[in-house]
């Protein structure tokens, strides 16, 4: 089986091997002094509670100032339509019903689900808009609280894509590539950054329970060719938010770490015999989910939050896995040194009913996304964490299926959709980028998923083309070989 190696890894393997052989056994007695040292650190730190040393990241001196130190992702999968949301066009109004004009669409590819309908209907949005805050951003009648935040937000309205269906646009979102099996962004961010706390993973994920709508896998948060240290980390709702984390009914902590001593010891052997560098990362693995065992149920319980920052999140904030209930979640780890949380809320995809299925998405997330910026503020968070809201792709402007004065469905659309940025650097109170009046193309500051990509990770301190890793004759990034920092979206000073 082959595994994988750090940049450093063939010269690591040629040292201990060379000591292994020696007659004073410099190798393993030095791969176990280390061992031990990381196992008392982690001993005395699980006694200290959540609190713990940093594990840095391969980055060990930032490429320039960094604005944020940390991540917030909130994914909408299943793509939002931003002409109901913040995408405001009139012209939709005055046209509704009628053919898309050849023109607009300029021979645009579509998917199978409406390119053999015989007429494409523009179809309006049946929800009010109106202007918020002193940067005019237009936002519906559908998200409230988003519109009360208008100036704390960079809404980019001009974000554009080049998948067209589900898997691959959210797999390319998600790593930089529409093919499966590179890292995901949280991935790269564990790997490049490391983590503030030893005793949590740089990059934990949260998915909305009980959701339907477009399946996630676990590869959408994996660490690809990256070492599985660099992986996600799913928390579930309920009495085991990692899954075969608990001690066994009978063993005792005593127990468990004797138990991973002897288990260490064995690797250690088989090491020093096989040189593979994996065994490294499996008692790594061993000693975090040991540490996990305190700090999740700490981070996990809302004992200690008071009522008033509860209510900023809205009424499902108490019910465990709720999108609320995740969004608080998600402060709680971030300021405990977490690097990069990633939610996922799927149900967006309303090719049919759109006006009822986009009202009930909109209750489920819109005062909790509005909530967390409001909280990080509170907490003097915002300035150094960067939240981010979208979905994979927008909408089209024309009805797919039937269309009727008061239901209406929408495709895909890759051509153009909002996302937007909150803290961080990110600059507020900026509508960025324009589409045309029939919102399909993009006229003004297309942002590209590289882009976008590329000036998160500025804002991070990092230079997109520096954070690289060799894999099979090359070296990988998270932007491939594209991707323009957005000066525009980025506050000055």
């Amino acid at each position: 089986m082959t595994t994988m190696q750090t940049p450093e890894s063939d010269s690591q393997i040629f040292r201990r091997h060379f000591f292994s052989q020696s007659a004073a056994g410099l190798g393993p007695i030095a791969l176990a002094s280390m061992m031990s040292d990381r196992s008392q650190s982690s001993m005395g730190a699980m006694d200290a509670g959540v609190s713990g040393h940093g594990v840095p990241g391969v980055i060990r001196e930032l490429h320039h100032p960094p604005k944020a130190k940390r991540v917030i992702y909130l994914f909408q999968s299943g793509g939002p339509s931003q002409l109901d949301l913040f995408d405001y066009k009139p012209l939709l109004n005055e046209q509704h019903g009628q053919p898309l004009p050849d023109s607009i669409r300029k021979g645009q590819r579509l998917t199978g689900m409406s390119g053999n309908q015989a007429i494409l209907p523009i179809a309006r949005s049946i929800f009010q808009f109106q202007q918020h805050g002193d940067s005019g951003a237009w936002v519906s009648e559908l998200l409230p609280y988003t519109a009360k935040i208008a100036d704390k937000l960079c809404v980019v309205r001009s974000m554009t894509t080049q998948a067209i269906n589900h898997d691959p646009a959210i797999t390319f979102f998600q790593t930089g590539s529409e093919m499966a099996g590179r890292p995901s962004i949280g991935s790269w961010m564990s790997y490049g950054l490391g983590t503030e706390n030893e005793n949590l993973p740089a990059f934990v994920v949260l998915v909305t329970k009980d959701k339907g709508g477009q399946p996630l896998y676990q590869r959408l948060w994996g660490s690809g060719f990256l070492m599985s240290r660099y992986q996600g980390v799913q928390l579930r709702a309920g009495v085991e938010p990692v899954l075969f984390l608990n001690d066994p009914d009978g063993v005792s902590r005593t127990q468990r770490r004797s138990m991973l001593d002897l288990t260490r010891e064995m690797d250690l052997h088989q090491r020093q015999r096989t040189l593979d560098p994996a065994i490294d990362e499996r008692i790594a693995q061993y000693e975090m989910a040991y540490r996990l065992q305190s700090s999740i149920p700490e981070v996990n319980s809302l004992a200690d939050e008071p009522e008033h920052v509860l209510n900023l999140y809205g009424p499902d904030v108490k019910k465990p896995g709720s999108f609320a209930a995740n969004c608080l979640l998600a402060r709680r780890l971030v300021e405990r040194g977490v690097r990069f949380v990633q939610l996922f809320h799927q149900d967006w995809d309303h090719h049919g009913g759109l006006p009822a299925g986009l009202k009930k998405e909109c209750l489920q997330t819109d005062q909790p996304s509005a909530g967390l910026v409001e909280d990080l503020a509170r907490c003097g968070l915002l300035e150094d964490t960067l939240v981010v809201w979208g979905g994979e792709f927008g909408r089209t402007n024309y009805c797919q299926g039937r269309l009727t004065a008061t239901d209406y469905g929408r495709d895909h659309h890759p051509r153009c959709f909002t996302v937007w940025m909150a803290g961080g650097g990110a600059k507020p109170g900026l509508v960025y980028g324009q589409t045309d009046e029939f919102g399909y193309n993009v006229i003004e500051k297309p942002v590209q998923v590289h882009d976008l990509h590329a000036t998160i990770l500025y804002l991070l301190g990092v230079d997109h083309e520096r954070l690289t890793y060799p894999f099979q004759g090359r070296r990988f990034r998270l932007t491939d070989v594209h991707g323009t920092v957005q000066q525009g979206m980025i506050a000055s000073g």
